[in-house]
């Protein structure tokens, strides 16, 4: 699957993810770390090394070939200023994914994580042939929530204990953006 990349705002350049990424992301996540740790799971030490993150990226990338997840990074001025990863890709009569970003502490409120989520599901649409693409927020996580919906995604619920996140089980806010009405072409 041929995803090109595309230029964003501040510009920051969204592109699939990359085995040359690893030492980037590695000082992505270390500069970020307070930053992310309320939104994510609690991570092991081995995550936080350059060694880490290159096994997980060619995990990621290994996932790709196979159609499971998509895995792009969002790199502005040589720095990983985020990541977005559509994941549990299904196609036949469902074509769904969930999705996944973060932003930099000091990218916020900068329309970044916006313009990649706009991004990402025209890619959805129009290369990968999704129809419905699913993200979840914790429930106080209003900026994110104002992103996804700016983004013509519609909440649809209330998932209880729904991800372990930083240390707890933790409800979330499901939402979910229909991307076209259209029968699938298979």
């Amino acid at each position: 699957m041929l995803i090109p990349p595309e230029l964003l705002p501040g510009g920051v350049v969204l592109r699939l993810v990359s085995l040359d990424d690893a030492e980037a992301l590695h000082a992505a996540y270390v500069t970020n770390w307070k930053h992310l740790a309320p939104w994510e799971p609690r991570r092991p030490d081995s995550f936080f090394t350059v060694a880490g993150q290159a096994e997980r990226i060619a995990g990621r990338l290994q996932e790709f070939t196979h159609g499971r997840i998509v895995p792009w990074v969002c790199e502005g001025e040589g720095s990983i200023v985020g990541t977005i990863t559509l994941s549990g890709l299904v196609f036949g009569p469902f074509r769904s994914a969930y999705l996944g970003y973060w932003v930099a502490a000091d990218r916020q409120n900068q329309g970044l994580a916006g313009s990649a989520v706009a991004s990402i599901c025209r890619a959805a649409r129009d290369i990968i042939g999704l129809h419905r693409v699913e993200a979840t927020t914790l429930l106080d996580n209003a900026p994110s929530q104002r992103v996804l919906e700016k983004n013509g995604f519609e909440p649809i619920g209330v998932a209880p204990r729904y991800l372990h996140i930083n240390g707890q089980w933790r409800d979330h806010r499901l939402f979910q953006r229909i991307l076209h009405d259209a029968p699938p072409s298979d």
